[in-house]
């Protein structure tokens, strides 16, 4: 029996919802859980990196299980395990257990993602119902990732900052019930072996990158301890392009980049990546650590992002079968580089409406806009035994580009943080406000500079064909 087409379409969404969801969810409690397990700045950006590094080095991984093994049995192994990090990492005591059981969770996550993409490019046909769909799944991973704050604020404030992983249990094990019920199974590509050591070397090689760029803040760039991370993660990086170079059943097939709107939107999703999830991480502590929001103001301040960012996912869509999907994506990134710029303008005198209302509607419909036109091109062309290779790849550019850049923008932050507080003769118990704001605000100046770049590359790489 074929289940509705509602169905799928739900069940996917709910996966990839938790999947985005737990991306932004924690950045309200950071202050709480730092508070509570003592944890310093540095270590603090790990309980955000350590799932989004392990997320982004093993989606490829994931698409290629959803291929091999079948797209259901992917969808549920994903979402359970990621259903069970998420009680340890409720539960942790010590930090150390809290980013290990952050790391089973993009693990979880890496498998669950691509099950849900390649889920709907194979359930709906080519042409305006996939789109459709798309753009559905694109908003409720939008609305995901903005409803993060909300929800963190909320659990944060009423119970404790365990429950925004907490939570995931309950909802995670209704998810899975559905899915069971409703998904039918389905393979691509029977026969072929999973390349282990590639998603092995890809995700050592983004994380000692991100390590050597966190080291760079105490040590400086030209010290043995950033410079053996960094050129040890290029050459892990260099190592994984030769190994899929000669292995007969790659992790990426390079021949996937011979197809232009494949290789062009991913490395436009790479840079966006870079430079978008600062808007999350950087407004929750500026919202509680500047401004004193408690935990469920600064989810209420996120509702402007989520709401923003939901319509224009949606309206993307709509909007692709009048402009092409190239003209919509560099319309939606100029927008976002207007906002990001404009909210790099925050001081410690801020408020709400005043600093920032406006920027988040500006940035957030922008970035709508851009993520569905770039999402269908970087899907489309390839052959249907590769829809979960290329579902894997669009998320882990994203997110390889967001790990990176987050922690490239947390450095330069923490760079000009201590140079205000320095300048200033600031003391006492760690940097004041007009300090913090200062580095929050260099953050998303530097975002605003590397989603420009992105919008530059759009021009140049992104082909003018209509989607």
């Amino acid at each position: 029996m074929t289940p509705p087409a509602w169905a799928v379409l739900l069940a996917a969404c709910a996966g990839q919802f938790l999947v985005v969801l737990d991306v932004s969810v924690v950045n309200v409690a950071l202050p709480s859980i730092r508070t509570d397990l003592g944890l310093g700045e540095t270590a603090l950006q790990w309980v955000v990196n350590a799932y989004a590094l392990t997320f982004a080095g093993f989606l490829l991984l994931g698409g290629r299980v959803a291929d091999l093994f079948g797209r259901k049995r992917a969808f549920l192994v994903g979402l359970s395990l990621f259903t069970a990090a998420s009680l340890a990492g409720g539960l942790a005591r010590e930090p150390w257990q809290l980013v290990a059981a952050r790391a089973a969770q993009g693990l979880g996550a890496a498998v669950l993602s691509p099950a849900t993409l390649t889920i709907l490019t194979t359930t709906f046909p080519g042409g305006a119902a996939r789109t459709r769909a798309i753009g559905t799944w694109t908003a409720v991973g939008a609305g995901g990732g903005a409803a993060g704050g909300l929800v963190g604020g909320l659990l944060t404030d009423y119970l404790s900052w365990r429950w925004v992983l907490l939570v995931n249990v309950p909802v995670g094990a209704l998810v899975l019930v559905g899915a069971a019920v409703w998904l039918v199974e389905g393979r691509a590509a029977a026969g072929r072996r999973l390349d282990v050591p590639g998603a092995v070397l890809v995700t050592a090689g983004v994380s000692a990158l991100a390590y050597g760029i966190v080291q760079t803040e105490r040590h400086g760039w030209a010290a043995a301890a950033s410079l053996v991370p960094l050129l040890g993660g290029l050459a892990l990086l260099g190592v994984f392009v030769a190994v899929e170079a000669r292995t007969r059943a790659p992790l990426m097939p390079l021949g996937l980049f011979r197809i232009r709107t494949v290789w062009a939107a991913n490395a436009v999703m790479l840079v966006c990546g870079g430079g978008m999830f600062a808007m999350w991480y950087f407004m929750s502590l500026y919202l509680q650590n500047v401004l004193h929001f408690s935990p469920i103001e600064a989810g209420l301040a996120f509702l402007p992002h989520t709401l923003s960012i939901v319509l224009g996912s949606k309206l993307a869509p709509r909007l692709m079968a009048v402009f092409s999907g190239k003209a919509l994506a560099m319309t939606g990134g100029i927008l976002a580089v207007i906002g990001y710029a404009w909210q790099s303008r925050m001081d410690a005198d801020g408020t709400f409406a005043g600093t920032v209302l406006g920027p988040a509607i500006v940035m957030s419909l922008g970035s709508g806009l851009m993520m569905t036109p770039l999402a269908t091109a970087a899907t489309s062309g390839a052959a249907p035994s590769e829809a979960g290779l290329v579902a894997g790849l669009v998320n882990t550019s994203r997110q390889i580009g967001g790990a990176l850049g987050l922690t490239v923008l947390t450095t330069v932050a923490a760079e000009r943080i201590s140079a205000t507080e320095g300048g200033s003769g600031g003391g006492g118990d760690g940097p004041g406000p007009v300090a913090l704001a200062a580095g929050y605000a260099h953050a998303f100046t530097v975002a605003s500079g590397i989603i420009a770049a992105a919008v530059v590359l759009m021009a140049v790489a992104l082909p003018r064909r209509r989607a």
